[in-house]
């Protein structure tokens, strides 16, 4: 009759102790995510400078068409005249 009690409670506990190091876990990866956004930023930029099209580089991130131009744009990179 206890044994589901004093197993819950031991769930619980254990639970409670895994919060922390998730947390850490968390915390260092938020920390990665201005590297990783900045190294996809560059490499859209060598992919334009490369000649890729921007609708290229709009399926290869996923990001839709203002997102690349503006970062594109925001790192000196121009739409070409049609």
């Amino acid at each position: 009759m206890l044994e589901d009690l004093v197993a819950a409670v031991e769930a619980y506990r254990t639970a409670q102790a895994a919060v922390p190091a998730a947390e850490r876990a968390v915390a260092e990866a938020k920390a990665d995510v201005p590297v990783a956004r900045e190294r996809l930023y560059t490499a859209m930029v060598e992919a334009a400078h490369a000649g890729a099209k921007q609708t290229d580089i709009i399926k290869a991130t996923g990001f839709n068409r203002e997102h690349v131009r503006r970062v594109l744009r925001a790192r000196g990179v121009e739409a070409p005249d049609e």
